[in-house]
């Protein structure tokens, strides 16, 4: 387990830990916007906890969140604000390298895959990727629900120079956690989505913002798919947090509860699952805390 190599954890909980002021719709993006020191505390604190990467605050600044008045004006500015606040607390570390990663999130809606529009899809990834570039390590596509997203991320940054990192989320109520079939939340299967990946010149696949108990079965399709393709891709999982069945909960609709039962040592069990399945990048999504990366650190890289 000591090539495993740690992500930060959800970014929200932690900042409305110290104090910040998170409503929806913006919901984290009000943190750039009210309070930056905050969120350069909150990367503070997973850089203290062991984190290797961390990634940037951009996630919700799309006009899904924000609006498309505001990310027309505002956008721009504050998507170089949260590269920034990344890029000063990973150079601010002695000692050892911190990457940051630059999140491109689902520019339509978290958990939407029928909102997803490819002819518009690059106007608002162009401004991220612009803004964000001079910052960050490697490129994050994040809580992408389809393989179209992922190959939209993919063209986005394609003439970055940098390196790319893609990451899914899957359908994870009940009855898909029973099925042991690993699917994306279009349907797709994750074997078809490794496949597409092992493709695409990603470095990472990896899975988030999804019940830690769907993870593994990921991990070993995901493994397998690569295997018999004979591709060389890192695999990655950082699960989130929430309470009961998300499918069918829009991403700006209130605040989603936590578990309670998910304390850092539960999580860190799991993530010695998804290790000996195959994973090498492992960290946390939404409420998911410095305190389980710390535990993460310890238990994975002992």
């Amino acid at each position: 387990m000591s090539t495993t190599r740690i992500l930060d954890g959800g970014m929200s909980r932690e900042l409305l830990r110290l104090g910040a002021e998170l409503k929806q719709p913006e919901w984290s993006a009000l943190a750039l916007i009210n309070s930056p020191d905050i969120v350069r505390e909150v990367h503070q604190e997973f850089i203290a906890a062991g984190s290797e990467i961390i990634t940037t605050n951009s996630y919700a600044l799309v006009p899904f969140h924000i609006g498309e008045d505001r990310f027309q004006t505002e956008g721009p500015a504050l998507i170089r604000l949260a590269g920034r606040l990344a890029r000063e607390a990973a150079d601010a570390v002695t000692g050892r390298k911190v990457l940051v990663a630059g999140s491109l999130p689902p520019i339509f809606g978290s958990y939407e895959p029928q909102n997803f529009q490819p002819e518009r899809v690059q106007d608002y990834l162009k401004v991220l990727v612009e803004n964000l570039a001079p910052f960050v390590d490697i490129w994050l596509g994040e809580t992408l629900s389809l393989i179209a997203e992922g190959e939209a991320v993919r063209e986005a940054v394609a003439r970055s120079g940098k390196p790319f990192w893609i990451s899914f989320t899957l359908a994870d109520d009940k009855a898909d956690i029973e099925s042991g079939e690993p699917k994306l939340r279009s349907g797709e299967s994750v074997e078809d989505a490794a496949s597409w990946a092992a493709s695409s010149g990603a470095e990472a696949f990896l899975f988030n913002c999804s019940k830690p108990e769907v993870m593994r079965a990921a991990v070993e399709t995901a493994a397998e798919t690569f295997r018999k393709m004979d591709a060389q891709i890192e695999i990655g999982v950082y699960a989130n947090a929430f309470e009961g069945e998300q499918g069918e909960s829009a991403a700006n609709e209130g605040l989603h509860e936590t578990r309670d039962d998910l304390n850092d040592d539960a999580y860190s069990r799991f993530a010695c699952s998804w290790a000996e399945a195959g994973a090498t990048i492992i960290g946390g999504c939404c409420g998911i805390g410095a305190a389980h990366i710390h535990r993460l650190g310890k238990t994975l890289l002992r």
